[in-house]
């Protein structure tokens, strides 16, 4: 019985492990140094993902709430727009959805030198 309980309890928790898209990658890359503020920033992800909030923050203003636009459906590859603020830390954070309804959310940032 023991065994039986110890084998759910695993598979539990390798199923909640796999339910959640994460980011594959970032433009800019998570920390990097670049010359110019980019027009737009992108984020690719593991699997599907509603996208429901992002915000950027930089270090000398408030943070700005991002235009999703029509990217609001599911998927795996989302671009938008960004509002330059000049030099300094830039901090990227989004919150979503995974296609299994479970709430999600992350960071990014990069530094415009």
């Amino acid at each position: 019985m023991k065994r039986l309980a110890t084998l759910v309890l695993i598979s539990t928790l390798a199923t909640s492990a796999f339910a959640h898209s994460r980011v594959d990658t970032t433009t800019p890359e998570n920390g990097a140094v670049i010359a110019a503020v980019p027009a737009e920033i992108s984020f690719n992800f593991s699997a599907d993902i509603r996208l429901t909030r992002v915000e950027m923050i930089h270090q000398d203003h408030p943070s700005l709430r991002l235009e999703l636009g029509d990217q609001t459906s599911f998927d795996r590859a989302f671009t938008l727009p960004l509002q330059g603020m000049g030099e300094g830390i830039y901090r990227i954070e989004w919150r979503g959805l995974g296609a299994d309804g479970h709430a999600m959310q992350g960071a990014f940032t990069f530094t415009v030198d």
